[in-house]
């Protein structure tokens, strides 16, 4: 379990935290969202210590995240970066996942035959059998992420963080890429700025504004419209559509249009 209390954080003259509050919880998707700028990617990298908070503590476990070495770290928390593909110009999709096991050999240790069938049955959890010996740079941006997810998996680590995973994706593959997030069995915390993807997907929400955790809960509780008016300034509605509800935002338009008015704007007649 990874655990943040009272995180403060402040960047030069700007304080980018200030008390936030966050817990993973076993088996769930857990999503941070929120406006830009509100702290939610900062938030994330406390939490995996890439940034020190100024004030609070980050657990992993009952230990404080400061006492721990960076291999200690990364056997307990596995990370997907917006940049995490970067890593893997000029190499294969099973070299990239194998470096996943990098934690759980010394630092001059070579990968032995366990470690090669860690990663090919992370890259068959993610459905991308038969990819190892691609060329990493030449896959889809929706494939390049199951790639990364993959990755995560043949760390063997408990959670999972990752930041912003559907960025620049078209609609099928972030739909595929959190489908894949939520079938695995792992503690995870994703930052999302799509509020239908993180009611879709998302067991528990956190929003935050202003660098603060301003409510917290299942995302029946927090996606609702006088929650997210006063932190997205938008109106928002919730809109019932069979089994899952989704947001529509800005004012309603008013539907003035006579059915021949509509014929007549595409050049129909009757």
């Amino acid at each position: 379990m990874i655990a943040a209390t009272g995180i403060g954080l402040r960047l030069g003259a700007t304080d980018v935290l200030s008390g936030a509050q966050l817990c993973s919880r076993p088996g769930q998707v857990v999503g941070l969202i929120g406006p830009n700028g509100s702290g939610k990617s900062s938030l994330l990298r406390c939490l995996y210590g890439m940034l020190r908070p100024s004030s609070g503590a980050v657990l992993i476990g009952d230990e404080p995240i400061e006492s721990l070495s960076q291999r200690s770290i990364a056997r307990a928390v596995a990370v997907v970066t917006q940049d995490a593909a970067d890593d893997g110009i000029g190499i294969t999709v099973g070299e990239f996942v194998l470096l996943g096991r990098h934690v759980h050999r010394g630092d001059h240790q070579s990968f032995n035959d366990d470690d090669r069938s860690f990663a090919l049955e992370a890259l068959e959890l993610v459905n991308l059998s038969g990819f190892a010996g691609r060329n990493l740079q030449e896959l889809s941006g929706g494939e390049r992420q199951r790639v990364m997810i993959a990755r995560c998996i043949a760390q063997q680590s408990p959670v999972m963080l990752l930041d912003e995973p559907t960025n620049h994706l078209d609609v099928r593959y972030q739909h595929e890429v959190l489908a894949l997030v939520r079938s695995l069995d792992m503690e995870t915390i994703v930052v999302l700025h799509d509020l239908n993807l993180a009611n879709r997907y998302c067991d528990h929400l956190a929003l935050l504004d202003q660098g603060r955790v301003v409510r917290h809960g299942p995302p029946d509780e927090v996606l609702q419209s006088d929650v997210l008016e006063p932190v997205y300034g938008i109106e928002v509605r919730r809109v019932a559509d069979g089994k899952h509800a989704y947001l529509a935002f800005g004012p309603r338009e008013p539907c003035t249009a006579t059915s021949d008015d509509r014929h007549r704007r595409w050049g129909h007649t009757r």
